[in-house]
């Protein structure tokens, strides 16, 4: 039997209210727990090798099929707090499996 490949969301986000992006933060890891979802990466320093891509805070989270992250994103508990995000932030996000 095939194994489902995981499935990564993410994200380029510029953050243009720093404290209210908190408010956020604070409960975005306890909504991706029934989903199996783990952040990869959250934010931290990065150099561009190639091309002109300039990010902001970039995220990756991992779940461990498209299913769940699915699931995740249209969750009560996420469309509660992603009205915060958005909010507090600019940015695009993606759906993506792995291999």
């Amino acid at each position: 039997m095939a194994t489902m490949p995981s499935c990564y969301i993410v994200g380029d986000v510029e953050v243009t209210n720093p404290d209210r992006y908190k408010d956020y933060t604070a409960h975005t890891e306890d909504t991706l727990q029934p989903y199996g979802g783990r952040f990869i990466v959250r934010g931290g320093d990065k150099e561009i090798l190639e091309g002109d891509w300039q990010p902001h805070r970039l995220v990756v989270i991992e779940f461990p099929d498209r299913e769940s992250a699915r699931g995740w994103y249209d969750s009560e508990a996420y469309r509660a707090i992603l009205p915060i995000r958005q909010e507090a932030s600019n940015g695009s996000l993606v759906l993506v499996e792995g291999y």
